[in-house]
């Protein structure tokens, strides 16, 4: 028998309780009108444990990945869901409860599931040679049916993937190539990196083994025309911590913060480190080449959130917020230090842009107005969503009603010729009042006038992380 969910855990109850069942709806009831030209399917991915977790607290990014697929077509929506179905998910799913314990709780895990290694999927999905992957950073990706988000298994690039990758691959616009990278590559709490670049076909290129300063949690990269950035911050792995039942993943500011500079071709040999305070990131907005330089624009946290001190005690008394700021490197000089430029003073998290213009110049980005964790206060705040025009720093902010949460905002443009930023937004709002969820349609050009067309679902979509668009074909 299948035990019941914790009623006081902050990540498993409200927004972030997860939902117990998979659905179809071939047409959401919708308030206002989605435009026609808006064809193709939304994909989301988050947390969404299939059993109650073993040990206390439960860490938001454990639990099985579970899909949302909003699917666009002449003004009407349709939604699936999904619990990714991982070989974790299948060998619990036969137990009939919960067999592993979450992020900071291995040592509760059954040895069953340990042995098996198995991803939980839960992190992001993307489309690319013509495969849907589901990813989180501690395995390979794993591949589900488009449209019926099945199963099809592991994609190790025809078994020239030797181990892990990103949850935050980088899809180049101009030569479809996808950039990605696994940390700890030589074994879990190793300190290298091993980058991979696959052609748009999804066929793997190319592949360099680079060592970094201490094993580190590094959950997300930038990339430009010309080089890839792989920053290091003091969120330090260890396995002596984790066989002692201490945190796994720990705040070690002395360490600093290291930043990686490879040209796009280069070899390890060619790494530059850059050196910098210590912070953290989790999630980057874009970076570019302007000529002389390369600009990185990051949304930085003074100290992590949802991970502690090594001896477990907390890093802040207060929940770390992340604000916008632009980091500049000198590739040429002889300095081994960056400059830092607060571009909005609000805080946020989840940023995005006009994919178009990913690793190139762009004027407009887009993110969540609200701490990465502000749904834990439930109907005693709010989270919305940001628009900055990069060249005049003005913004731009839609908030809903208190209580209700916006996920991470997609951008998708008008029809392919038109210009950066002309498109629409899409955001999934979780109404706390009614504990059910929206996918609401915005006009990035004007999002403080609010959504313009809302397709309401009769449940809740769990807080989860990322997502992605997939044009329709034809």
């Amino acid at each position: 028998m299948a035990l019941p969910f914790p009623t006081d855990d902050p990540f498993l109850i409200g927004y972030y309780e997860p939902i117990h069942m998979e659905c179809d709806a071939p047409n959401l009831p919708v308030t206002g009108e989605v435009p026609k030209a808006l064809r193709g399917t939304l994909y989301r991915n988050g947390p969404n444990p299939q059993f109650a977790p073993r040990g206390r607290p439960h860490h938001w990014f454990s639990g099985d990945g579970m899909l949302h697929a909003f699917h666009f077509d002449e003004g009407r929506v349709s939604y699936r869901n999904r619990w990714v179905r991982t070989p974790k998910w299948f060998m619990e799913n036969a137990n009939g409860e919960g067999m592993s314990g979450s992020l900071s709780h291995r040592h509760l895990t059954d040895p069953a599931l340990l042995e098996l290694n198995s991803t939980v999927a839960n992190t992001n999905v993307i489309w690319h040679g013509n495969r849907l992957l589901a990813l989180e950073e501690a395995h390979a990706p794993f591949e589900v049916d488009p449209v019926t988000l099945e199963p099809r298994g592991y994609h190790r690039f025809e078994d020239k993937l030797p181990g892990a990758m990103t949850a935050h691959p980088k899809y180049d616009p101009v030569t479809g190539e996808l950039i990605f990278f696994a940390y700890a590559a030589s074994g879990r709490f190793t300190s290298d990196l091993m980058l991979h670049v696959a052609d748009r076909e999804g066929r793997l290129q190319r592949s360099v083994h680079l060592d970094a300063p201490f094993p580190s949690m590094v959950h997300d990269f930038v990339v430009t025309r010309t080089h890839i950035i792989f920053p290091i911050f003091p969120l330090t792995g260890s396995m002596e911590r984790a066989t002692n039942q201490l945190p796994p993943y720990a705040w070690e500011p002395d360490k600093g913060t290291h930043i990686g500079v490879l040209p796009r071709d280069g070899t390890a040999a060619d790494i530059r480190w850059f050196t910098g305070e210590p912070c953290f990131v989790f999630h980057a907005m874009n970076a570019f080449d302007d000529g002389k330089q390369i600009v990185c624009d990051m949304m930085k946290y003074d100290v992590p959130p949802l991970f502690p001190r090594p001896d477990g005690s907390p890093v802040s008394n207060e929940s770390p917020d992340a604000r916008l700021v632009r980091w500049t490197f000198d590739p040429t000089g002889n300095t081994a230090s960056f400059t830092e430029q607060l571009l909005d003073d609000r805080p946020g998290e989840f940023p995005r842009l006009d994919e178009r213009f990913a690793m190139s110049q762009y004027r407009h980005g887009y993110f969540n107005s609200a701490p990465v964790t502000e749904g834990v206060k439930g109907g005693a705040a709010r989270g919305g969503i940001a628009h900055i025009d990069l060249i005049t720093g003005r913004t731009a902010e839609w908030l809903p009603e208190i209580g209700d949460y916006c996920s991470e905002a997609i951008f998708v443009e008008r029809h392919a010729d038109a210009l950066e930023g002309d498109g629409w937004l899409l955001s999934v709002i979780w109404r706390g009042n009614q504990n059910r969820s929206d996918l609401a349609v915005f006009d990035a050009a004007d999002i403080a006038a609010g959504p313009i067309a809302l397709a309401h679902l009769s449940h809740r979509v769990p807080a989860g992380f990322h997502g992605n668009w997939r044009n329709a074909l034809g």
